[in-house]
């Protein structure tokens, strides 16, 4: 994997923003159940701008973690992100490399966190290898991952369905996954994980939290958009598709009887 390997997203600055927003939003849905107790050094792979790094380092006080991420673009934003946070010096390493080659010797980490991450390599066997060789026997790992062939929403909104369908065509092309979450249990098996267990999560919204319903609907249109100049210039959608997208999602936004609906999958496992 190339340091100017493909990004479905991005890297622009509003794109980093928006994967801060991504993480506080939903930090109570990832992190509820994830338990890092007795855990000293933790490797975060594909830690992109920080946004997960700082969650982590907030949540469980006694971790350092050693962020691996490719991009040196995401890296300086990393820097910048945790930089304003002085009470978390000391405890976190940028580190730019390969997480299908990692500069660590093995049994470096007793613990590590993937998220969002595993969908965009060409080789996510090579990834969990290589995490595996480098953490201690004991070790925990979780990681959160994209089922794309779950969403929903509703009213039903056309322009929205076709475009979300050549999103994850392109994310296919590009040699990433969108349904990667549903793989997470084999993959893990595969490269010698114990314990593995594999929890269904979900962001689904109707009228009992309208407020939240708007705020995610908002979000994900944001989503879409980071990658609509990418889709537009591979041919996969055209501008009146990408037009009628934002007319449907600012519609469903308002409309008073909308539901949100995506589910995704958490797993854990063991190293010995």
């Amino acid at each position: 994997m190339s340091k100017d390997f493909p990004y479905l997203h991005g890297f622009s600055e509003t794109e980093q923003a928006r994967l801060v927003k991504q993480a506080r939003l939903a930090e109570s849905t990832i992190f509820r159940n994830i338990d890092y107790a007795g855990a000293r050094r933790l490797l975060e792979i594909g830690s992109g701008v920080g946004a997960q790094t700082e969650i982590l380092l907030r949540r469980f006080p006694e971790l350092h973690v050693t962020c691996v991420e490719l991009s040196e673009r995401q890296i300086e934003a990393a820097r910048r992100n945790l930089g304003a946070m002085p009470w978390f010096d000391g405890r976190y390493t940028l580190q730019q490399a390969d997480a299908t080659d990692l500069p660590f010797e093995p049994r470096s980490f007793d613990s590590a966190f993937l998220c969002w991450v595993l969908e965009h390599v060409p080789s996510p066997a090579r990834v969990l290898s290589e995490v595996r060789r480098v953490l201690a026997p004991g070790s925990t790992i979780y990681i959160t991952e994209v089922m794309n062939a779950s969403f929903l929403l509703d009213p039903y909104s056309p322009n929205t369905w076709r475009y979300w369908m050549a999103f994850n065509d392109y994310q296919i092309d590009m040699g990433g996954d969108p349904f990667i979450g549903a793989k997470l249990g084999n993959l893990l098996l595969a490269n010698g994980y114990r314990d593995v267990a594999t929890e269904i999560k979900t962001f689904y919204f109707d009228n009992r939290e309208p407020a939240r319903r708007k705020q995610m609907i908002a979000f994900w249109e944001e989503l879409l958009m980071s990658a609509a100049d990418q889709l537009i210039e591979a041919g996969k959608v055209d501008r009146e598709t990408v037009d009628g997208m934002h007319r449907e999602m600012t519609a469903v936004q308002n409309d008073p009887n909308a539901v949100f609906f995506y589910a995704f999958v958490q797993a854990r496992a063991t190293v010995y």
